[in-house]
């Protein structure tokens, strides 16, 4: 018995190949098919355009009319939030400058009251330090007085020690006084 071949069935240089269900060729360019196709693509063609009016493209139309009325909503919340945003600020920055205002003048009233309590204090010190000083000039004067009579007295005891000892005697008193009392309306 003969062994079969690895090529059993080929004959040489032919490869077989069973018969296909659709003759030769790519069906859709076999002519003998043209009117079955061009049949069924205006069947698919007016079915699909059927869905699309009918169903997809009112769809489509609906969310795109409803995002635009969405986002018309969205702007004009936007425009009437900014409105209200502007008009705060320009409430904020009224409010701030009647602050500043008033601020400033309850310091320039300060400052005035301060500057009249101080010039009331100085007046005040001012009118002690003078009774003050009168009164230490007051006082200076008899002290002076009282210190020149002491001198007067002093000077009247020297001059009659110094004179006794010079010439032995004591002067008269009277006349030392009347002698230095002479000095002191020179000078």
């Amino acid at each position: 018995m003969a062994q079969p071949t690895p090529h059993a069935g080929l004959q040489e240089g032919l490869i077989h190949e069973p018969a296909s269900e659709h003759g030769g060729g790519f069906p859709p360019f076999q002519s003998s098919t043209f009117a079955a196709q061009i049949l069924w693509v205006a069947i698919t063609f007016g079915l699909l355009y059927y869905l699309m009016s009918r169903v997809a493209i009112p769809r489509i139309t609906g969310l795109l009319h409803e995002r635009q009325m969405r986002l018309a909503g969205d702007l004009d919340e936007a425009a009437r939030m900014k409105t209200d945003a502007d008009a705060a600020r320009e409430s904020y920055a009224r409010s701030l400058k009647e602050a500043q205002d008033k601020a400033k003048g309850i310091a320039q009233a300060t400052r005035d009251s301060l500057a009249a309590e101080a010039e009331t204090r100085r007046k005040s010190l001012e009118a002690d330090l003078a009774a003050k000083l009168a009164e230490s000039e007051a006082q200076i004067r008899s002290r002076t007085v009282s210190a020149m009579s002491n001198v007067r007295e002093v000077a009247a005891d020297a001059a009659t020690a110094i004179v006794e000892r010079l010439i032995g005697q004591t002067p008269d008193r009277a006349a030392v006084e009347a002698a230095y009392d002479r000095t002191q309306t020179v000078h």
